[in-house]
């Protein structure tokens, strides 16, 4: 999954777009809107014009933050494959250690569960062969 680079329109659209979804999560915007909401009922003025406005603000920052999600999910999967790679390495270069962990995460639910269930078999294992050794 590489990434392009993006244009400057893009760029700055993620930052307005980022700024502007932020600014309207703040709980003093909410109230703000409510009470311009309040004032427009009570000032008589058209509320087909208001829910219009409003059908639209809602559309836009729900793009928003879609668009902020994304860019979050793109960065958390490169965080992800990087980090399983590291581990992978770690794996295969120690000693001991099972090299058929390395990758695991490409497996299906039931296999890793199975691996994980087999790995606490072993521990317990050694663990009763210590004991035993001991006394």
């Amino acid at each position: 999954m590489a990434s392009s680079p993006k244009s400057k329109f893009v760029v700055i659209g993620d930052r307005v777009s980022a700024w502007t979804a932020d600014l309207f999560a703040h709980p003093g915007v909410q109230i703000g809107v409510i009470i311009f909401c309040i004032a427009w009922f009570a000032l008589g003025l058209k509320t087909d014009l208001l829910t219009a406005a409003l059908s639209i603000l809602a559309i836009t920052l729900t793009q928003m933050v879609l668009n902020s999600q994304k860019e979050r999910e793109c960065d958390d999967y490169r965080r992800d494959v990087a980090l399983h790679a590291k581990i992978d390495e770690l794996l295969i270069a120690m000693k001991g250690a099972r090299s058929e962990m390395a990758g695991i995460e490409e497996l299906d639910v039931e296999e890793i569960v199975e691996l994980k269930e087999n790995a606490q078999d072993q521990v317990e294992t050694l663990e009763e062969e210590l004991e035993d050794r001991g006394q």
